[in-house]
C-alpha cells in the first residue's frame, strides 16, 4: 500500500513540473504561437492573455465575483454550468449575435434591448421570421432569481432549458434554428474559437448547442438591477435619493389598502425567487382579473396561461407575476401588453410610464373582471388621488439607471 501511494506523489508531482514548464514556456515566448493553432488564433489568443491557453488545457477558468447590490442573495447556478468570467464574456457575444438566428436577421437582443430592462415594449413579440408572438417579451433584470422562466410555462426550470425555446421552438418561431448551419457559422469565425476554448477548453470542438446554451444562461444572470433609487434609500442609507411623493408610495405599496406587496414583495418585488438561501422552492401563477371568463373562451389554445401547458381548467389566466424593477421602462404591461399609454407618447418614457401605471392601478382597484380563476387577492378598493400620485411614482423611482447603461451588458460587436 505504501508502495501504492508513493507512485502516485510521484507522478502527481511529474504532472505538476510539466504544468510549471508548460507556463514557463508560454509567458517566456509570449505565446507566438501555439501548436495546433493557426497564426490567426495564436495571435488572438495572445491579445487576451498569455495563460489563456494553459487554462485550456487545464480546464480552469476563472472565478466568478457576483458584486451584489446591497440586501441581494447569491443567484442558485445548475452545478452542470458554473459561473466564470469566460462563459460570460462569450455570452454576452451571443446574446448579441444575429448570426444565432436561422436566417441571421435576429440575436436574442432583439427582443431584449438593454435601453428597456432587456424587454422591447412591443404588445407581442416578433420572430425572425415575423411571426407575432401569443405573449410580449419579459423583461431579464434579476433572471437569474426566478424558479421559472417565461409568462407561464412550468417546464422551464433554468434559463439553460428555456434556451431551446427560443432557439429551436416552432410555435411560436423566434430565432428559427433548423439545422447545423449556426454552429458552422460559429466554428468559421477564429474570436469564437478563441471564446469557446476560453470558456470551455477544447477547440472548435467546444463549439456546440449545449455550450452555446450554456453561456447565453451565465451571461443572463450576470444582469443584476439593484440599484434604483428606492435601493439607495432602503439599502444603501441615502435618504435623500427619494422625494416626499416616492416615500409615501413606499407605504401605499406595503399597506393593506392596495396590498401590492403580496404579488410584489420581497427584494425582486416579485412573489416567487430562487436563490442559495432557499431550501424549499416556491412556484407561483395566478390570475389577475385581466380578462374574463368569456373572452378566455373565445382565445385560442397558447393564450391561456398555464393552461397552455398542463391542460387543467383552474389554470386558464394564470400566469407569473413578474418583478416591478424598471417597471417605468417595461410597458406595454401584463402578458398580453394590453395596458399602455393611449394619450402620452410611447416615446415619452415619464409620460407614458405615469399613464399607463395609472391604468394598471385602476385595474386592480376596480376588482378586475369576472373570472373563475382570479386570485382571492384581487378584490375593489380605494385609493385617493394623493395617493395613486404617491405609488406611481415611487413605482417609477424602481427604475435602474446604472443597470441599462452598464457597459457589461452592452452589445460587444459596437
Amino acid at each position: 500500500m505504501r508502495t501504492i501511494n508513493r507512485y502516485f506523489q510521484i507522478v502527481s508531482f511529474i504532472r505538476l513540473n510539466i504544468l510549471l514548464g508548460i507556463m514557463q514556456v508560454l509567458l517566456s515566448t509570449g505565446c507566438q504561437h501555439i501548436p495546433g493553432k493557426s497564426n490567426s488564433d495564436s495571435n488572438e489568443i495572445r491579445r487576451n492573455g498569455q495563460l489563456f491557453y494553459l487554462s485550456s488545457i487545464m480546464g480552469s477558468k476563472s472565478a466568478y465575483n457576483w458584486d451584489l447590490p446591497a440586501s441581494f442573495p447569491t443567484p442558485r447556478v445548475p452545478s452542470e454550468n458554473p459561473m466564470s468570467n469566460e462563459k460570460v464574456t462569450l455570452g454576452r457575444f451571443l446574446f448579441y449575435d444575429k448570426n444565432l438566428s436561422q436566417n441571421q436577421t435576429q440575436s436574442c437582443a432583439s427582443c431584449h434591448l438593454q435601453e428597456f430592462a432587456f424587454t422591447d415594449r412591443k404588445t407581442f413579440g416578433v420572430g425572425s421570421t415575423g411571426e407575432i408572438h401569443p405573449r410580449n417579451a419579459q423583461n431579464l433584470a434579476n433572471v437569474a432569481y426566478n424558479t421559472r422562466l417565461t409568462w407561464s410555462n412550468n417546464k422551464m426550470t433554468s434559463l439553460e432549458v428555456q434556451a431551446r425555446g427560443p432557439m429551436f421552438g416552432t410555435s411560436p418561431i423566434e430565432l428559427g434554428l433548423t439545422n447545423d448551419t449556426y454552429l458552422d457559422r460559429l466554428k468559421s469565425d477564429s474570436r469564437y474559437r478563441t471564446l469557446f476554448s476560453n470558456a470551455f477548453g477544447g477547440g472548435t470542438e467546444s463549439i456546440t448547442e449545449q455550450n452555446i446554451r450554456f453561456a447565453l444562461s451565465s451571461f443572463q444572470r450576470i444582469l443584476i438591477s439593484g440599484k434604483s433609487k428606492v435601493d439607495k434609500y432602503l439599502n444603501y442609507g441615502d435618504k435623500s435619493a427619494l422625494s416626499a411623493s416616492e416615500i409615501r408610495g413606499i407605504s401605499v405599496f406595503n399597506g393593506e389598502t392596495a396590498e401590492c406587496f403580496h404579488c410584489h414583495g420581497g427584494f425582486n418585488y416579485t412573489n416567487t425567487v430562487n436563490h442559495t438561501g432557499i431550501v424549499f422552492e416556491e412556484v407561483s401563477y395566478m390570475s389577475n382579473g385581466i380578462i374574463s371568463d368569456a373572452t378566455y373562451a373565445s382565445l385560442p389554445s397558447n393564450k391561456k396561461g398555464l393552461y397552455d401547458v398542463t391542460l387543467l381548467t383552474t389554470d386558464i389566466g394564470r400566469f407569473k407575476a413578474p418583478s416591478l424593477r424598471n417597471i417605468a421602462l417595461t410597458y406595454p404591461y401584463m402578458h398580453d401588453g394590453s395596458i399602455t399609454c393611449t394619450t402620452a407618447s410611447p416615446n415619452d418614457t415619464d409620460a407614458c410610464s405615469t399613464e399607463a401605471l395609472g391604468k394598471v392601478i385602476d385595474h386592480y382597484a376596480s376588482g378586475g373582471q369576472s373570472h373563475q380563476n382570479k386570485d382571492a387577492q384581487i378584490r375593489a378598493f380605494s385609493l385617493t388621488p394623493q395617493e395613486r400620485t404617491d405609488l406611481i411614482n415611487f413605482l417609477k423611482a424602481l427604475t435602474d439607471d446604472d443597470f441599462i447603461s452598464n457597459s457589461k451588458f452592452s452589445d460587444p460587436f459596437k
